[in-house]
């Protein structure tokens, strides 16, 4: 009896030992639909390199990533703006100290269809669009059409760096279409000659037409120097400074091969030091 006993203690600290070695190897990441692909393409190529760990990635907004953060169901936030004063004061309340990693530089691209004659929009006239104030295309160089304005929703960090970029906090139409993703947009732009929207750059595809502002385009060259003026950095936000496998993760991400794989998604990669 003594001796079953004591196997089954081993037996209990080797199945402890086995789940803490497998939680360390996992890792979550949520938040950002604009981050969604660097995060894809680079978890992949970390976990084909280190066989055994397990990363988890799932989207739904930057606001929803950084409140996963807070509650504590995922490792790293992804978000396409920085944190607010409000959710780092609640973050401080749940004992979680949100710690901020840059891991790409972003252009907001205002996208038309193809078919669409606009090239060029000023930054004032996509805020007098989104605002409600212009609403033919006629009044900037287009055809006598309305504009059919598309979003993204309030939970996304595009929307609001989109508004305080474009629109100096100014509130979007009530007209304006919501949607929950950037790739929801292009598909929703690709369809509708009338409509007016706007992506993370490495989103552009050939479905949509990527206007011009302020007659500059965006670029890896303009995003990188802010002469575009719709220009923001990505970020990740975890718990603290990043440990375990999780500070590995993030390693690759700022790396050589990480940030290729960010210019191959069509974001641009962060300046090399020098």
């Amino acid at each position: 009896m003594k001796k079953y006993l004591k196997q089954l203690v081993l037996v209990s600290l080797f199945l402890a030992v086995g789940i803490g070695t497998a939680l360390a190897g996992n890792v979550v990441i949520k938040g950002s639909t604009t981050v969604l692909p660097i995060a894809q393409v680079t978890l992949e190529a970390y976990m084909k390199a280190n066989p055994g760990v397990n990363i988890s990635l799932s989207g739904g907004g930057s606001g929803d990533g950084i409140k996963a953060l807070i509650d504590g169901s995922t490792d790293i936030a992804n978000s396409s703006r920085e944190i607010k004063k409000t959710e780092v004061e609640q973050a401080k309340s749940k004992n979680v100290e949100p710690v901020e990693t840059i891991v790409a530089i972003d252009a907001i691209v205002p996208i038309v269809s193809p078919k669409n004659k606009v090239k060029d929009l000023t930054v004032e006239q996509l805020s007098q669009i989104y605002q409600g104030q212009i609403t033919n295309w006629k009044e900037v160089g287009g055809e006598n059409l309305e504009i059919v304005v598309i979003s993204r929703d309030s939970s996304s960090g595009t929307f609001e760096a989109w508004g305080e970029l474009v629109l100096n906090k100014a509130k979007v139409t009530p007209k304006a279409q919501l949607q929950a993703s950037n790739g929801a947009i292009v598909q929703a732009i690709s369809k509708n000659k009338y409509a007016i929207g706007y992506i993370g750059l490495g989103y552009v595809n050939k479905s949509v037409k990527a206007l011009t502002v302020n007659g500059i385009k965006a670029s890896d060259k303009t995003a990188l120097s802010k002469e575009f003026p719709v220009s923001r950095f990505l970020y990740m936000y975890t718990n603290g400074e990043p440990k375990d496998e999780t500070a590995k993760y993030m390693k690759f991400v700022l790396s050589p091969a990480g940030q290729a794989l960010v210019k191959k998604e069509g974001f641009v990669p962060l300046p090399k030091k020098k």
